[in-house]
């Protein structure tokens, strides 16, 4: 009998192969053939998966989205039980720092997909912008909770704060890629932010109160 494909996986290849390609080169390097020899595939197999350019380029942006979610998990994973805001918060920002192969892959890839979808009509026509829309949503809940027992003022508006964390987050990460400063300086003034935004690290009691 013939052997059944996995779809999903043969979609994960060559999307991985896209980043590695886009990392490697540049991503207005990336056309369908490019991507279909960097997977060691037909063009005929990409197109089949992803009939267009566009629908390939907007479905890297969510693998992107998703990979970092996940090992943005991992990590929390390994944090205590009751882990507090802030320790929530590092670890986010810890995971977004381009420190590794893959982060710094991811880096690289998205800031070029920021630059190309304000010159490309096709991609300009993507969603872009969703990821970081459903993180900043996400970031505000986080600090909305922080709010409820008090280690944030409930004077801030935390919308307005999870957008400052996401933009702090790529200005700083991407200082890291150029060699501006170090992973240790951009936690460190990641980590005086939060110190103006929550205070010093909760205590127990605090940390109590979140669980």
């Amino acid at each position: 009998m013939p052997r059944a494909v996995d779809h999903e996986a043969r979609r994960t290849q060559i999307l991985e192969a896209l980043v590695r390609l886009a990392a490697r080169n540049g991503l207005h390097t990336v056309t369908m053939r490019s991507v279909a020899t960097e997977t060691g595939v037909s063009l005929r197999l990409v197109q089949y998966y992803f009939t267009s350019k566009a629908r390939l380029m907007n479905a890297a942006l969510r693998y992107l989205e998703r990979r970092s979610h996940e090992r943005w998990q991992a990590r929390l994973d390994t944090l205590h039980d009751g882990h507090s805001v802030r320790e929530y918060l590092d670890a986010f920002f810890a995971e977004a720092l381009p420190t590794d192969a893959e982060s710094r892959a991811f880096h690289l890839v998205w800031t070029s997909f920021a630059v190309l979808a304000m010159t490309d009509p096709h991609l300009a026509g993507q969603p872009f912008v969703e990821g970081p829309n459903r993180l900043e949503a996400g970031l505000a809940e986080i600090l909305r909770r922080a709010q409820s027992v008090g280690t944030m003022a409930a004077s801030r508006d935390a919308d307005l704060e999870a957008a400052r964390l996401v933009t702090i987050n790529h200005g700083l990460g991407t200082s890291v890629l150029a060699g501006q400063r170090t992973p240790a300086q951009a936690m460190d003034a990641f980590g005086y932010h939060l110190d103006q935004l929550l205070g010093p690290a909760p205590n127990a009691a605090a940390v109590s109160r979140e669980r």
